[in-house]
């Protein structure tokens, strides 16, 4: 090709023509990618500048979705928290139910209810977990939310342990005693201390009763369970079925022994100034059984209440701090990505218009070089 020899006015227009098809490639790229600095040798400087704006803006969209499964795992802690002070709130009101009651059965019942909703509020403070992490789960559960790039800006949240409500730096709420089955007994004789009763003989036999006598069974709060009155006819098999007839409450006469069984604190008395009353003895008795320890609870219950409110303040106060730099993070992703485009990004009007202009100018090389070619054939028509 070296060889070819162009006159000047041919390779002037050829030249130019090349440089018009150069720079309509060029247009064509930016207008084809919507960028004006397609790599470093479009403008070093610029593109440079750019792709370290856009590796930050990569790097903290990494991070949004972390801060996004943060504050899920931050709500399913609050929704835990809340389900829990409610079970709290129906604990108390069962110990209050229980204090405005005197009979030792229905506070027995109220004791066993009150042990089935701590045992809710553990298996709750158990579910509230989310992608494997549970705030209220205790140790090991610990949230750590990165804000930057560097990880130098970043939040701690600690977890507490509510799974079981027993912890001293938890809820401090222990389970109530069921309390335990109590006996107390009777001596019933006929004439002598060893002449045993039987079921069909009378207890005015025994010295211990006389008719007119009315017997009271009795709880520890002083609730009346059931009373008898003794007739000359009232029979061992009376008293006995009287006994076996109250709620709560059984017995049995062995030889000259009557044993009084009991699932709470009851006591035997009669009108008879004569009469001793017996009381059934228990190793533990129900966690209601006194108006005491029902208030002491109640101290433990809105103790356990304050608590709970404090931690959904402060998981609150984390779930403000995580959803105000998520809104942040996206903000300066946005100003990132904003500030690359404006260093590399193409005005498609104004390359719009550039490749019109381009293609005329094409055009019009494209002429001129014909023209110019067209002249160097005149020198044909001498022969």
């Amino acid at each position: 090709m070296s060889n070819i020899t162009l006159s000047a006015a041919v390779r002037s227009n050829l030249t130019s023509l090349q440089a018009t098809s150069n720079l309509l490639s060029s247009v064509q790229e930016k207008l084809s990618t919507g960028k004006k600095v397609n790599s470093a040798l479009d403008n070093p400087n610029s593109f440079f500048t750019a792709k370290g704006l856009d590796n930050r803006a990569n790097d903290l969209a990494s991070l949004l979705d972390d801060q996004g499964q943060a504050v899920q795992t931050l709500k399913a802690a609050d929704k835990g928290i809340t389900s829990i002070s409610d079970l709290v709130d129906a604990a108390k009101a069962k110990a209050n139910q229980a204090l405005q009651s005197s009979s030792q059965k229905e506070r027995k019942q109220y004791a066993s209810e009150y042990n089935q909703l701590l045992t809710q509020i553990e298996d709750i403070a158990k579910d509230s977990s989310y992608k494997g992490k549970n705030l209220l789960g205790g140790t090991g559960n610990d949230l750590k939310v990165t804000f930057n790039e560097t990880g130098s800006s970043s939040l701690s949240v600690s977890s507490v342990d509510y799974t079981d409500t027993t912890s001293s730096v938890g809820l401090n709420l222990s389970d109530l005693a069921a309390g335990v089955s109590g006996s107390a007994t009777l001596q019933i004789s006929g004439a002598s201390t060893t002449t045993a009763l039987t079921a069909g003989d009378t207890l005015t036999t025994s010295g211990k009763f006389a008719a007119g006598d009315v017997l009271k069974l009795t709880d520890s709060t002083g609730t009346e369970l059931g009373s008898l009155t003794v007739s000359a006819t009232t029979k061992v098999s009376d008293f006995t079925a009287f006994v076996n007839g109250t709620s709560g409450t059984s017995g049995s006469l062995t030889g000259t022994t009557f044993t009084l069984n009991a699932d709470f604190e009851v006591s035997l008395s009669s009108s008879n100034t004569g009469f001793t009353t017996v009381s059934t003895t228990h190793a533990s008795t129900n966690g209601f059984s006194t108006d005491a320890k029902i208030e002491a609870q109640l101290s433990k219950l809105q103790t356990a209440q304050n608590t709970l409110r404090a931690q959904a303040s402060s998981f609150g106060t984390n779930l403000s701090i995580v959803q105000n730099r998520q809104d942040f993070t996206k903000s300066l992703i946005n100003t990132l990505q904003e500030g690359a485009g404006k260093l590399t990004l193409a005005d498609t009007n104004e390359e719009g218009a550039n490749l019109l202009a381009l293609q005329t100018q094409q055009s019009l090389a494209s002429t001129s070089l014909s023209l110019a070619a067209q002249a160097d054939k005149n020198v044909l028509r001498l022969f």
